[in-house]
């Protein structure tokens, strides 16, 4: 869970006038790790999100312009992982067909 920058300021100030660790985290119920955590770095840590689905229509493109192109190769273009891009192939429909 995560707490907004308001509220671990408002009991690093407590910490600061006195307060204890235990006492905090007792009154708040939070780990005395997680204020002590707080008091070295009050900032949130902000969560970098990639992309969780590839544009379809980029992959198709990707399929007409490099048809024999390797997972891995379409992978470094689309910026994703080979697995995704198997993943969205098969949702497409898009499968590589060996000749007999």
């Amino acid at each position: 869970m995560a707490y907004s920058e308001d509220y671990r300021q408002m009991i690093l100030s407590k910490l600061e006038k006195g307060d204890s660790f235990r006492k905090l985290a007792a009154e708040y119920q939070l780990s005395p790790v997680t204020i002590q955590r707080w008091k070295k770095n009050p900032k949130r840590k902000q969560r970098v999100f990639r992309p969780l689905k590839i544009d379809n229509q980029k992959l198709i493109e990707d399929v007409a312009t490099y048809p024999d192109s390797y997972h891995h190769e379409r992978a470094i273009r689309l910026s994703c992982s080979p697995r995704g891009i198997g993943m969205a192939l098969k949702r497409l429909g898009i499968s590589q067909k060996k000749d007999p």
